[in-house]
């Protein structure tokens, strides 16, 4: 057996067949089950003509669907593909067709979005509906129903080979551009981005240990990913729960719920709770502390941000509300797997940042992409090596762009800048992409931000850096603010300069009824900076 997703997931459904491995709404799945249910969509892709190295969409909901199709994928071979179910219908047009899809597996709610831009894209032919009682007709696509198709397929496991350089491929869209498939070899993604198969120790050896570890633990972790499986972050905190032996609790419906999510921590006995950033991280909270309402959280042992960092106000507020209850801030991405955590004790401006220690595979590389002098100040490129992707699907000018060659070694730039600290701390500022550059002073709006949250009257915000005839941009903050509440600019500004440097202070600001973010919880900067930019010019 080589280091194989299905391979792994398999030798654990042999030897705990009866454990749960999934919850989501009514359904309640085994190992042995989710095993079974995923043979059986393997065969019904089979059927279909769905080939090795082939790539199969999932258009869907969190739900039992969406870890189903993916373990189907790997089954056969083929490579399951993550679409955001929040796409119009051109971006739906562009994924569809730079991913080479063959197959779709659908909401049933989705049906004429796919139907209007399916001509588009002469490779997709094969159409699997999950039922979500949206009553949606057909019309022009021909789909076959999901539990029909899995209800007439064989549960039989008969796949053949498999090999530790088949392809997991995550779409990400960041927070700026168009997205890209980051392609993983099954081998890599799951010491860099899974934990090695052994949550919290040394990672495995040999492929065979992993059932062994898993047969021998009497008392597994329950998992709660709070984000969308369309998310890279959700899928890693979700297989390494699988990987544990542990139960992964979905939490069904279209957006994040934050009561929902308090009670399945109660019902289901959650262990660890996974979200991205802020945009969760508040509602929960409001949550746990409404009047009259109370929860019992004493089982949840990890709270863990990823994929966006933890404001200081708000990571404050969690552990009041879960005293007992670590809070972590987690950092990598779909490029890089984990990278680092923020330091406990961090505060202030540095609690907003990533600092994490260098090691034989995190640097900083300057603009010559040699690694920086450790105190020298200099601002470079965060940097990781070792197991890293193999680049973008369909996309050989970013790939050679991100992942380049110093050193005698092969390096992936994320797009963060970085410094290294005379200790050989590395600390990271933000993303490049996102920058503000105002009278040569580089502002990153991760802590501008940060700082606007600690205002009792604001709810959420983004800052972008908009058009300035004297210093090229100044800073914007797009700000939403509680129900009841508001803020002027001029308070704004008094709230901020106590706490970051008066250039990084927004000077013009935009009340809106709701930030929008990605379903991942990240900011959308493009929405943010036309919303600034619209206004000015209006």
């Amino acid at each position: 057996m080589e280091f194989n997703i299905a391979d792994l997931f398999e030798s654990l459904a042999d030897v705990i067949p009866e454990r749960t491995a999934v919850v989501s709404g009514d359904r309640r799945l085994t190992f042995g089950q989710l095993e079974e249910r995923s043979n059986r969509l393997a065969n019904a892709l089979l059927a279909r003509g769905v080939a090795p190295g082939q790539h199969i969409g999932l258009y869907l909901h969190n739900g039992t669907e969406f870890l189903e199709g993916m373990l189907a994928a790997f089954k056969i071979r083929a490579v399951p593909i993550n679409i955001n179910y929040r796409y119009v219908e051109e971006e739906l047009a562009f994924l569809f067709a730079n991913a080479d899809l063959v197959a779709l597996l659908h909401q049933r709610e989705f049906m004429p979005r796919i139907a209007a831009v399916k001509s588009r894209v002469p490779t997709l032919r094969s159409f699997l509906s999950v039922e979500d009682g949206s009553g949606v007709e057909p019309g022009a696509l021909d789909a076959t129903d999901y539990e029909s198709a899995l209800a007439a397929a064989s549960p039989k496991r008969d796949f053949g080979k498999r090999s530790a350089d088949d392809l997991y491929i995550i779409y990400t869209g960041g927070t700026t551009g168009m997205p890209r498939g980051v392609m993983w070899r099954h081998e890599d993604i799951f010491f860099a981005g899974l934990q090695g198969g052994n949550a919290g120790g040394a990672p495995i050896e040999t492929p065979e240990e992993l059932a062994k570890i898993v047969s021998e633990n009497s008392d597994p972790m329950t998992f709660l990913p709070a984000a969308p499986f369309i998310h890279g972050a959700a899928q890693f905190a979700g297989l390494i729960g699988l990987f544990g032996g542990g139960k992964i609790v979905l939490a069904p419906g279209k957006s994040f719920n934050a009561k929902l999510v308090c009670s399945l921590i109660e019902s289901e006995k959650v262990n660890t709770l996974t979200f991205v950033g802020d945009a969760m991280a508040r509602p929960l909270v409001e949550a746990l502390n409404e009047p009259g309402k109370s929860y019992d959280t004493s089982s949840l042992i990890v709270i863990s941000s990823a994929g966006a960092v933890l404001s200081d106000t708000v990571k404050e507020d969690l552990s009041a509300a879960l005293p007992t209850t670590m809070v972590l801030n987690n950092f990598g991405a779909s490029e890089t797997g984990h990278q680092g955590t923020i330091y406990p004790g961090a505060s202030g401006a540095a609690a907003n940042r990533l600092v994490f220690y260098m090691d034989e595979t995190n640097t900083v590389l300057g603009d010559d992409h040699k690694p920086i002098v450790p105190g020298s100040g200099v601002m470079g490129k965060l940097a990781r090596t070792g197991r890293i992707p193999l680049g973008y699907y369909n996309d050989p000018e970013k790939t050679a762009a991100t992942f380049i060659e110093s050193g005698g070694r092969r390096w992936v730039l994320p797009g963060d800048l970085a410094t290294v600290e005379e200790d050989g701390q590395i600390t990271v500022f933000g993303r490049g992409a996102v920058c503000i550059n105002s009278g040569g002073e580089k502002i990153f709006p991760e802590e501008v931000e940060a700082a606007l949250k600690a205002h009792p009257s604001i709810l959420d915000a983004v800052v972008v850096g908009v058009p300035d005839d004297r210093w090229g941009q100044r800073v914007a903050a797009v700000v939403q603010t509680r129900p009841g509440t508001g803020i002027t600019l001029s308070e704004l500004d008094a709230h901020c300069r106590p706490r970051i440097a008066g250039y990084k202070v927004p000077r013009q600001m935009h009340l809106v009824s709701e930030i929008m973010r990605h379903p991942s919880g990240k900011p959308d900067y493009r929405w943010a900076k036309a919303t600034a930019t619209e206004e000015v010019s209006a």
